[in-house]
């Protein structure tokens, strides 16, 4: 497929600006509700142009979601480096704590495209799989380093209250969210008697 060899070549000004038009509008509208049509008006691009970048809508929509996974990933990645214990963690709350009071919050990304595409097998669900995967791999990881005793637990738990806060951000108080949520990681790491 020439069009799919032609998409890694280099990075062109005209495809970053797709992939910003379509991430804008993908975050605060809805992947399904916005068309290759639109994307590319708003974009000032040539429906050429973008199938010479993105075989379809589907290899956008995976450049959507791989684009905000490498920003997460690059907000932690000192965090991830460092040998101070609770570095990583901090570093995860922070980076959620702080979005969720971002002006035009809509949500986590990955859980709005999730339920956009339910299918397991797709590429999309497995992308936001593998994101997934590394958030959980990140938080066991940032409670073994903190010293918890059991951080595979814990790292599950930080899940349910990042989902948790991320929608609750969203849908009710954000700044409620992001204080419970951090009170909700410092509850994990006072031990129990």
């Amino acid at each position: 497929m020439a069009a799919t060899e032609t998409t890694s070549v280099r990075p062109s000004k005209a495809r970053e600006r797709l992939l910003r038009t379509a991430s804008a509008l993908f975050y605060t509208e809805g992947i399904h509700e916005v068309g290759v049509d639109r994307i590319l008006h708003e974009a000032e691009v040539t429906r050429s142009t973008f199938y010479r970048h993105f075989p379809g809508k589907e290899d956008l929509v995976l450049s959507y979601i791989r684009s905000v996974d490498a920003a997460i990933r690059s907000q932690v990645g000192a965090a991830e480096a460092s040998d101070q214990p609770g570095a990583l963690l901090a570093a995860l709350i922070d980076e959620h704590a702080e979005q969720i009071c971002q002006p035009g919050f809509r949500g986590c990304a990955f859980i709005n495209a999730a339920a956009e595409y339910p299918a397991a097998d797709s590429p999309v669900r497995q992308a936001i799989e593998e994101h997934r995967s590394w958030m959980l791999g990140a938080a066991t990881e940032a409670f073994r380093r903190a010293g918890h005793t059991e951080p595979e637990r814990a790292g599950r738990r930080f899940m349910l209250l990042r989902d948790g806060a991320m929608i609750s951000g969203y849908l009710h108080d954000p700044e409620a969210a992001r204080t419970t949520l951090r009170e909700g990681v410092e509850d994990l790491l006072t031990p129990t008697s």
